[in-house]
């Protein structure tokens, strides 16, 4: 019997998707576990397996297409012999023949085969599959460039816009470069890179949330020697442990830190609904990650309850596999407040956009060396402003400067972090 293979919603907030990659052809065989195609979703590029046993009949929606609608076919996929029809009663009861599976990096897409080429089914996980950003495949595209000839120096070998740049400059060198095709006609001395479905579901977000949400910003500064000192001494420590050891950054710390300040002001930790203000139990933080073609917030969970141990070996987890495009989706959706750390950039100070349904977000600048006034006398001290952004529907400018407050005193007397 004919079923239809519907796009899925691969995330509770997804509403549409791309067609990255179709790994079956027409006329393949399909067994249950084989990974039909590539859904590119806001966040991630996610493939989905066949559950079901058939002949992959027919594509509907080609590979490349963006914006195809959550339950919109894209294939059909028969019964052994049978006839593919052109599409399938809207009243069948047979259950889509997909599954999700966790995120799998971008790749490249394979040379087109003509309709019902039949192929072996252990053809259907290719092999040498070059893994890349959707930026830098755009960019070769538009360039005329082979990535299977580029070797990636993003994370796990990924090849990312540097690389393709890189590419693009030797060849124009050597001579041997391909006639590149203007993938949008731009003017003199600039050029156009179509947006990623990423960067289409940032910019909706986040101008969503400026336009609809009722910010407003408080910031303070928050001395950083103490709880510097308790890292030396924590990371010395963790050398005796030989391969139990750790590394703490001092992102690590914040997270725990925002994550008792949330215990100890609730209010903070919260959503807001037309009917009801929502309060968190767990302090589940999301933290801002940086990627080549826009921005993710994996959550470590229950930060609150978790030692630093702990969130240190998960954040590291989550950002390695957040740059590889690795993530799931339960662990980057969700969180009930978020942190953006842009020290490392030697910012002074920002202030950040918050991610709804959350009802705020920290932004933490560059700790420096500075002078501070202690009653009558002047000592030197590491400080760094941070800035809480709050959505005054949920939060009062009383409850903001109270939950920094208590954020300050968590770093300034650090103890806190480790009983």
């Amino acid at each position: 019997m004919a079923t239809e293979i519907l796009m899925p919603a691969l995330s509770p907030t997804m509403t549409e998707g791309k067609i990255a990659r179709w790994l079956k052809k027409e006329g393949d065989t399909v067994s249950s576990g084989d990974v039909l195609a590539e859904i590119e979703t806001d966040k991630a590029t996610m493939e989905v397996e066949a559950i079901e046993e058939g002949v992959f009949g027919r594509i509907l929606v080609p590979e490349g297409t963006e914006g195809v609608a959550v339950n919109t076919p894209i294939a059909i996929v028969v019964e052994e012999g049978e006839s593919v029809p052109d599409a399938v009663a809207p009243n069948s009861s047979t259950p889509p023949v997909i599954a999700a599976t966790a995120p799998a990096a971008a790749t490249s897409a394979p040379a087109s085969a003509p309709a019902g080429t039949p192929s072996p089914v252990s053809a259907a996980r290719p092999i040498n599959r070059v893994v890349a950003s959707p930026l830098a495949k755009r960019i070769a595209a538009t360039k005329g460039i082979d990535l299977a000839s580029i070797k990636g120096t993003g994370p796990n070998g990924r090849i990312v816009k540097r690389d393709v740049e890189a590419a693009s400059s030797k060849q124009a060198h050597s001579g041997s470069n391909k006639a590149e095709a203007p993938a949008i006609p731009a003017t003199g001395g600039s050029r156009s890179v179509p947006h990623t479905t990423m960067r289409k579901v940032i910019a909706r977000r986040l101008s969503e949330s400026k336009a609809t949400i009722p910010h407003f910003y408080v910031s303070m500064d928050v001395e950083l020697d103490a709880l510097m000192a308790l890292r030396t001494q924590l990371n010395a420590l963790s050398e005796d442990e030989g391969a139990g050891a750790f590394k703490l950054s001092v992102n690590d710390m914040l997270i725990k830190a925002a994550a008792l300040a949330l215990k100890q002001v609730p209010e903070v930790n919260a959503s807001f609904t037309e009917d009801a203000m929502i309060l968190h139990d767990d302090a589940d933080i999301s933290v801002a990650v940086s990627l080549d073609d826009g921005l993710i917030t994996p959550i470590v969970r229950a930060a609150d309850r978790k030692s630093l141990k702990q969130i240190s070996q998960e954040a590291k987890s989550l950002i390695s596999r957040a740059r590889a495009g690795k993530l799931k989706p339960e662990e980057f959706q969700g969180g009930t407040f978020s942190i953006s750390n842009m020290g490392m950039f030697g910012v002074k100070e920002f202030s950040a956009i918050v991610n709804p349904p959350q009802a705020a977000i920290l932004a933490i600048a560059a700790g420096k060396r500075q002078p501070v006034v202690s009653g009558d006398e002047i000592r030197i001290a590491t400080v760094m402003t941070v800035t809480l952004s709050v959505d005054h529907r949920v939060v009062d400018g009383a409850t903001a400067a109270k939950w920094l407050s208590a954020f300050r005193s968590i770093v300034q007397a650090p103890l806190a972090l480790v009983l």
